[in-house]
């Protein structure tokens, strides 16, 4: 949680053949990325404002991950839709970056979306906590499959700040007038995590207070995941759904096209 056991991890994790360190909050530090450049890995950031993305670029981050409001954990308030091509604006001086849209996306036709406002990519994350090989508990598995996209609150209850999470009865006891106001971020999450640790064991042994208060980070996105599946079968469908999405789109273009062709 502070810069020494940051470092520590890091040690770790640059002694394997990874590809791209992450930076979640914040710029990420100069010697993390000097250290990173110098193995050749990619340093990405999340950003979910102009105003940091230009930070980051002026830093030297290689990926942005701009990411909207409605994604699930630490996130913003400005939506996915106005957020992506204004990030992607602000950087045109920075060509050697590219953008990745987040926040909310759980179809091939999101992403499509996102690929359309000039993203490289799309940054998912909420999509797969309802699949079989998820580190979701069963109890919060079925809550988020039973959920629609209403039912989710952006709330400080967790880790001291605006995380977007299931709304539960903890988030509902942290948001009434009686209630403290979360610590800043490193301490409410000191208090909180070994809590929320204890309500996922009893909530799987079957206590009904704990199954309320149970619940875990997820993006509004979460009205879209239905059905537990496979990691595999969601990418498949991914894919399904995004080159549906495309041929839609392309047709938009090709229409006009063959109208002017013939004449009509």
């Amino acid at each position: 949680m502070r810069p020494h056991g940051a470092a520590r991890m890091l040690e770790v994790a640059f002694r394997y053949p990874i590809k791209m360190y992450v930076n979640a909050l914040g710029v990420p530090p100069p010697a993390i990325i000097a250290e990173a450049h110098s193995k050749g890995i990619l340093v990405g950031a999340l950003t979910g404002s102009r105003r940091h993305a230009i930070k980051h670029a002026q830093a030297g981050v290689d990926v942005l991950v701009a990411a909207g409001g409605e994604a699930g954990g630490h996130c913003g308030e400005i939506a996915t839709l106005v957020l992506v091509p204004e990030v992607i604006d602000a950087i045109r001086d920075y060509p050697h970056m590219d953008v990745l849209a987040a926040g909310g996306i759980a179809t091939g036709r999101q992403m499509a979306a996102c690929m359309a406002m000039g993203a490289a990519g799309a940054w998912c994350g909420s999509v797969w906590l309802t699949t079989k090989e998820a580190e979701t508990i069963p109890t919060v598995k079925e809550k988020m499959l039973k959920a629609s996209s209403a039912n989710t609150v952006r709330s400080r209850s967790r880790t001291g700040k605006p995380t977007r999470q299931l709304q539960s009865a903890w988030s509902d006891a942290w948001a009434s007038k009686e209630a403290p106001d979360p610590l800043p971020m490193p301490l409410q999450g000191i208090l909180t995590r070994p809590v929320a640790a204890k309500v996922d064991k009893l909530a799987e042994a079957g206590h009904p207070g704990a199954k309320q208060l149970a619940a875990y980070f997820v993006g509004q996105c979460v009205g879209l995941m239905n059905s537990e599946q496979s990691v595999r079968s969601v990418v498949y469908d991914f894919m399904t759904d995004y080159a549906e999405a495309v041929e839609r789109l392309s047709a938009t273009v090709a229409a006009p096209a063959a109208r002017s062709e013939t004449g009509s």
